[in-house]
């Protein structure tokens, strides 16, 4: 409330500034157009000061008030490097704002209008063309090429103990697949999907062909909170059911497009378990997102989703829980559901006491 009645007061103030200089215009209009051409210029330009006053004031504030309140705490090692990247950019690009605000504003009114001085026409020199050409070109070179350089990192080849996880999007929900450990050193390898054999009704929402063998220990998951290992580097693939979405963890500092039909990947390591953040931030309702970061439909703002980092262990345990898709849409399958033929089971023999 405090910070609404401050934003009206400058408001207010700057309305009443204005009409004091429009009513002012208009009566040196009345009173001839040569002073008040004159007038309005003077008050023009003090106003224009005031502006990068009130200006610069307004940024300081708004840093010290929002500061570490956007994105919240990093929690991923990208994250430190994208969080440096990005002070470096806001420094550069800060330091060339307030020299190129605070000369345009000065100048206009130090040098407003005056029948004492005659405006000086700099056609043309090459040395100042020459300055600024090359100083902006150095650094948005530099910028973009820690842009790069990060892009590539996040986009790259994964490390070997990395797990997997499949992350789709559709409206407006997210849903993962687990890999069971069917692959070489009981690291997981995702079976094949084809899209035409989608069929939620059957239990098979991703289009999996069960055919596939390395689709029989693939764990679907949908509705709940995608669960990462704390400290464990997870390679997200990625991708959508019908139109364009994007993946977006703030902490995690990663964002990448979900595309129909165009895979695309991004890794990173968790340094911090949820409930490391709980004890951290002092909030007890804390919990990773996961957003839709690409306007998507009118369902859009909902498209929202939480991320759980635990323990190795607290993951397991929590794995250990859930059927591979496979057995859920094949009941019949299922060893743990099959039933029991009473006509053709053999009795048991029990013996007490060596009797």
């Amino acid at each position: 409330m405090q910070t609404f009645f401050i934003v009206a007061i400058l408001a207010l103030g700057f309305l009443i500034t204005f009409q004091i200089a429009k009513a002012s215009e208009y009566v040196g209009v009345l009173r001839g157009e040569e002073r008040a051409r004159k007038q309005t210029n003077r008050v023009n330009a003090f106003l224009l000061l005031l502006f990068l006053i009130v200006g610069l004031i307004g940024v300081y504030y708004c840093n010290e008030k929002l500061e570490g309140k956007f994105l919240g705490a990093p929690a991923s090692d990208h994250s430190v490097l994208i969080d440096r990247m990005l002070y470096i950019t806001i420094a550069i690009t800060f330091i060339v704002f307030l020299i190129t605000q605070i000369a345009l504003f000065w100048f206009s009114f130090k040098y407003q209008s005056s029948e004492k001085r005659k405006a000086f026409f700099y056609p043309h020199n090459n040395k100042l063309e020459l300055i600024w050409t090359v100083i902006p070109a150095i650094a948005l070179t530099v910028l973009v090429g820690f842009g790069l350089f990060y892009w590539f990192k996040i986009t790259g080849k994964a490390p070997k103990e990395a797990m997997e996880v499949e992350v789709i999007g559709s409206q407006f929900k997210w849903e993962f697949r687990y890999p069971g450990k069917d692959g070489p050193g009981g690291k997981g390898i995702f079976g094949k999907k084809y899209y035409k054999s989608m069929d939620e009704a059957n239990g098979n929402p991703l289009g999996q062909l069960w055919d596939d063998p390395a689709n029989h220990d693939d764990v679907y998951v949908s509705g709940e909170a995608l669960h990462l290992v704390v400290n464990k580097p997870v390679q997200l693939i990625i991708g959508a059911k019908d139109v364009i979405h994007d993946v977006g963890l703030a902490h995690f500092r990663m964002k990448m497009d979900a595309v129909p039909g165009t895979p695309t990947t991004m890794w990173f390591t968790p340094t911090k378990t949820s409930r490391q953040m709980i004890e951290e931030s002092g909030n007890p309702d804390f919990v990773y997102e996961i957003s839709c970061d690409q306007m998507c439909g009118k369902g859009h703002t909902g498209m929202r989703g939480t991320i759980i980092v635990e323990t190795q262990e607290e993951f397991d345990i929590w794995m250990a829980t859930k059927k591979p898709q496979y057995l859920v849409a094949n009941p019949g399958k299922d060893p743990a559901a099959a039933p029991i033929d009473t006509a053709t089971a053999k009795p048991v023999a029990v013996v007490t006491d060596g009797k």
